[in-house]
């Protein structure tokens, strides 16, 4: 074999072995298809200034606008059920977790369960509370997916942790309290994250942010436009939001919210994960 041909011979020994370890590679690391192209890395999801003001502050507010199809996510608000337990919200809502795989899955039905050191709406405390389940075309989404792998990551939030998501809201004519007297007032856990997901006609349902249940030492006062969400350490501060009412007398109003939050310091709501989910990971004291 001449110089030249044994050149080539190497050359192409050489582009195989190249094309055989590309496509190890891509076996244990695969690159993004194309429908994942528009999903953002974890680690990418929030800004760099959420990660400080949690951190310094115990509250922090964002979009998440780029990152999910808000339309898509506003078409599942006109089947949401009527709030069996208050008469004027929607509502459906499901517990989640990671896996040990940290892939989102939904878990089975276990009631909400807010003890009344957190919740003082007499009619609302000490109580089992049963709701619809999120849709599975909405759980299955991926941009819900990532939105849920994010917000976990965020946090630090591991595997078999029960999450609480819920989507809640009024709609209607004339004016309406959606908090039905709760007031200032913390929702026993220790992450908890808002996202507004309409507002049509309305105004008020301001948030409020508090370092004491009193509500004489206020830290920040904010409203939120879709897209937009507030996440608080909510064993740290203590929340509200002011009551909304329409702009144009008549005509039709509607404010819907996702709410997000895990790691549960409520007693009353441990025990009945617990007796639901036996191998989850709780956040109990002592």
């Amino acid at each position: 074999m001449n110089i030249a041909n044994r050149g080539v011979r190497q050359l192409a020994d050489s582009s195989r072995k190249l094309t055989l370890e590309q496509s190890s590679l891509a076996e244990h690391y695969p690159t993004q298809s194309a429908d994942s192209t528009t999903l953002p890395l974890t680690s990418q999801y929030w800004p760099k200034a959420v990660h400080v003001e949690l951190e310094h502050q115990h509250w922090s507010k964002s979009s998440i606008s780029a990152h999910i199809d808000l339309n898509a996510w506003q078409g599942f608000l006109k089947d949401l059920p009527r709030d069996p337990y208050v008469n004027t919200r929607w509502k459906r809502m499901s517990w989640l977790h990671l896996n040990d795989q940290h892939e989102v899955e939904t878990l089975g039905e276990c009631p909400m369960a807010q003890g009344g050191r957190f919740n003082d709406a007499a009619s609302m405390a000490d109580r089992l509370r049963y709701y619809a389940p999120l849709e599975e075309s909405f759980t299955e989404r991926d941009d819900v997916r990532a939105f849920v792998k994010a917000w976990t990551d965020m946090w630090g939030i591991g595997p078999r942790e029960p999450i609480l998501m819920q989507i809640t809201g009024v709609r209607g004519d004339g004016t309406i309290d959606p908090l039905q007297g709760q007031g200032i007032h913390a929702d026993g856990c220790k992450y908890l994250s808002i996202l507004v997901l309409n507002r049509e006609n309305v105004s008020g349902a301001i948030n409020t942010l508090y370092q004491d249940k009193a509500g004489s030492e206020l830290l920040s006062t904010t409203e939120l436009t879709p897209g937009e969400i507030l996440h608080i350490h909510d064993d740290q501060l203590f929340h509200s939001v002011s009551s909304i009412s329409q702009e144009n007398a008549g005509q039709h109003f509607e404010r819907f919210i996702i709410i997000i939050n895990c790691a549960f310091i409520d007693e009353f709501q441990n025990r009945m994960l617990r007796r639901h989910f036996p191998g989850a990971v709780l956040n109990e004291q002592g």
